[in-house]
Parts: structure tokens; sequence; C-alpha cells
């Protein structure tokens, strides 16, 4: 528009121009050689305008003839760069897919086009493609070239850092992690790698400096700030629970308020104020986690929590414990347990059945079988109980990365990933109590125990044609066995 504009203004300025003329006519002579030549002042001014635009076209075109050499030159350098710049981003797209064959041939074509051959996106083809054919050890040389330029040594200390990993050279990938966090701090892979890696090598102050930094700096939101702080709090205090049981204790607590959820904190942090002989405050601890999370360890430290307490002290603490959370099964679970150890018989069975017909799962029938054992000494009903237990769904348990752990950390041992640990249902039986129960013994002698929340009475199996027949589940909507007298 203002072109268009621009234009009209410069033809109006013209037709002014020659209408002034036109009204004011004049002439022009000159006088060369003897000759005289006369002309009208429009036309002399036609004439001159006539000669600079003349001049002007002359000088472009010889300036254009001296030029075209080089102008020639730039047109089929750019074809060429062109060319190198359409095979390298289909090279691009190529390694993307996985294509080996296709991106090293396109990575070629690059090369053969593109004047500068360090060009860096064609050595980071190269190393995409070198990784993709499983040429590591090339891959690893363009990517220590690329971390000598300044201009690509982030993206090649990432490739480095890579492939420490893949190696499990935990060490290198540390270094070249703290390399790249140096460089650009912004970076969210870099700060996490170094991250996880403290946290697996145990510097877990170093791991919680690094958190703060990244959460000033908003690389982490503020929830998961809170749950990884709390994580690693735990982790530390995991790591100090036998040498400094005071500073276990404060790094736990911490813990605890920013994840009250988060078991683990509770129960070392109950542990050490019980090594502390300050009993009252890992009660409410313990409390205020159950309220967030029951768990079957939390359970246990709250009913043990005073060693000189007998039975009926301890199934009064169970008590209280399960009314914080009514109804739940691991409430239910806990006061049964408590209720068979003070021979509270009746409790414990409703309690115990309860847990089953909420959560049918192995250790509700086996707490059924260690009551009905206790109470009746029924040996059909005790082996219809644990063929109940063998078939039913697994205990909840500490898995990391897919595998069962013993007990819960902070980083995980495999891929050394941070808040690795659930607790959830084994994927697969468990064959321990698989060979347990298939070995029972007919006397009914107890099976050596090293959880005191779990009692499993070995019993031998009864011949096929005596072997009472299995009750349908309590899940199915029938109703409970019978009893029957010992």
């Amino acid at each position: 528009m203002l072109r268009i504009l621009a234009f009209f203004l410069v033809v109006l300025a013209g037709g002014l121009g020659f209408a002034w003329l036109a009204d004011h006519p004049g002439s022009v002579s000159i006088l060369w050689q003897g000759q005289e030549v006369g002309t009208s002042f429009t036309v002399f001014v036609i004439l001159q305008l006539a000669l600079v635009v003349a001049a002007v076209l002359l000088f472009w075109l010889v300036r254009g003839f001296f030029k075209a050499p080089d102008r020639v030159s730039r047109f089929f350098a750019t074809r060429r760069r062109d060319k190198g710049y359409r095979a390298l981003s289909a090279g691009m797209i190529a390694a993307g897919a996985g294509d080996a064959v296709m991106a090293r041939r396109l990575v070629k074509q690059a090369q053969k086009h593109l004047s500068n051959r360090r060009e860096p996106m064609v050595r980071f083809l190269d190393a995409q493609t070198a990784l993709i054919e499983g040429d590591h050890a090339k891959a690893r040389s363009i990517f220590e070239t690329l971390e000598g330029d300044p201009d690509t040594r982030l993206v090649g200390l990432r490739g480095l850092y890579l492939e420490a990993e893949r190696l499990g050279d935990r060490d290198a990938a540390r270094s070249y992690a703290e390399r790249a966090v140096r460089i650009a701090p912004h970076v969210p892979w870099a700060g996490g790698a170094v991250l996880d890696l403290k946290a697996a090598q145990g510097d877990f102050d170093g791991a919680l400096a690094i958190l703060e930094a990244q959460r000033d700096s908003r690389l982490v939101d503020k929830a998961e700030s809170r749950r990884l702080r709390a994580v690693l709090l735990t982790g530390k205090a995991q790591e100090l629970a036998d040498s400094d049981p005071a500073g276990a204790k404060t790094a736990a607590r911490e813990a605890q308020k920013l994840a009250p959820d988060l078991v683990p904190a509770a129960a070392i942090a109950a542990r050490a104020m019980i090594r502390l002989n300050e009993h009252r405050q890992a009660q409410k601890a313990l409390e205020a986690a159950w309220k967030a999370n029951p768990h079957p360890e939390l359970a246990a430290l709250y009913i043990h929590l005073w060693p000189g307490d007998g039975v009926a002290e301890r199934f009064k603490r169970a008590r209280h414990l399960s009314s914080l959370q009514p109804g739940h099964v691991e409430s239910r679970l806990a006061l049964a347990r408590a209720a068979l150890d003070a021979r509270e018989f009746g409790t414990a069975r409703v309690e115990a059945m309860a847990a089953a017909e909420s959560a049918p799962r192995e250790s509700a029938y086996l707490l059924l079988a260690d009551i009905e054992n206790a109470e009746t000494g029924n040996d059909a009903l005790v082996r219809q109980w644990m063929n109940r237990a063998l078939h039913a769904p697994k205990d909840p348990s500490w898995s990391v990365d897919g595998a069962p752990a013993e007990e819960w950390r902070a980083v995980s041992p495999t891929t050394g990933r941070l808040d690795a640990y659930t607790w959830s249902v084994p994927d697969e039986g468990d064959p321990e109590l698989v060979q347990r129960v298939g070995r029972m013994l007919r006397g009914m002698q107890p099976a050596p125990n090293t959880d005191p929340n779990r009692r499993v009475f070995i019993d031998a199996r009864l011949p096929p044609e005596e072997e009472p027949k299995a009750p349908e589940g309590l899940d199915n909507g029938e109703p409970p066995l019978e009893r029957t007298p010992a």
C-alpha cells in the first residue's frame, strides 16, 4: 500500500513539474565550435533526464559484466548448499525412523554438497547414524569432536553422557553431566542426571543442593520439588540411622512433613526416636503417617512401640490405631493379629473375615488359618484356609523397576532413578509361599517365621482322595466357612 502511494506521489510530482514548465516556457541555446543549437527549456530538461538514465544503465551493465563470474560461482555454490541441506534434512528424518542405510547415504550426500564438511549438523547426523548402525566407538569419537567445539559442546556432552550410561560407567556419566551443568545449568537433562547420580552415590547433601538450585530456576515445579526433597531426605536418614539417630530423626521428620504419605520417612523417624527414648514423639509420628497412608510396617512399629508391654497393652494400642482408619484393610489386619496374640479370638476372627471380604489376599487367609489353628485346632479348616491363601492374590510389597525388593531405597540400584520404589501387588506368584504350603506337614508344626506379623502353619498334603475340597473364595458372595468342632 505504501509503495503504491509513493508511486502516485512521484507521478503527481512529475506531472506538476511538467505542468509548471509548460506554464513558464523558455529557450536554451548552446554555442559550440561556431555552431549554435537552440531548443525549449522543457526539451532541454527531458534530454538531461534521459542522459542521467543512460549513464546509470551503462554503469550497471559494466558493473554486471565484471561481476558475472562471481555471481555464476555463487549461483552454483548456493545450489550445492541447498542440495546439501536437503540431504541433511532427509537424513535426520531417516535417522529418526531408524533407517541406517538411507541415513548413511544421505550423510555422504550432505558431506559432498556442503563445502564445510565440518558442519555441526552433518557431524551430529553422522554420530546418530553410527549409533543406529551399532558403531558406538565411531559415535563416541564424533561426540568427543563435538565436545571440543564451543558451539557444539553441549550436544557432545549429552552424547557422551548417554554412551557412559549405556556402558554403566556412572563416574564418567556424572562427570559429563556436571560439565554440562556448568555450561548450561538450565538444561533439564543435565541437572536431573547430576541429581540422580549424586543420590545413587550417596551424596544426598549434594543432591539436595542441586534440587534447590533447580527449584529456584523453576526447572521443577513445586510439588515435584517437595516430593524429591522428601525422598532425598529419607535416603539420607536411612544412611544415618545406625551412626547418627539424631540426624536421621531430623531428616526423616522433615521428609514426613513434605510428603506425609511417604511411609519409609515415618518408619525411619520412629525407629530413630525409639533409639533416642522418645517414644511419645514416635507414637505421634506413626499416628500421623497412619492417617495419611496405612501400612503394615507402621502398624508393626506402633503396636510394638513399648518393648515392655504385654499382649493386652499391644491389643489396646492396635485397637486405637485401627480407630484412626476405621474399615481400612490394614487396620483390620493389624487389629486381628494383635487380637490373636491376646487370644481374643472373637475379635480376631471378625476383623480377619472382614479384611478377607474387602480385600481377598494371601495374608488375610493365612491369618484366618492361624486363628483357626489357635482356637479350634481343626486341621481340615486350617488346610482350607491355607489352600485359599495359596490361590489368593498376593500381598503388596516393595518393588523397583518391575522387580521385587526387600526394602525401600531412595534410588533404584539398576537405573539410578530417584523415587523408583512402589508399594504394589507383585505380578507373579510368591514361589516361597508355594513351596512352604506345598511342604505342609501333617503335624501342623509352625514354620520358621522371620516376620512377627505373619504366621504360616505348615501341614503335609493329604493324598488326593483325602484332600478336602477347596471352598469358593469369599469374594464371590458365598457364606464363609462353617466352623466344626476340633
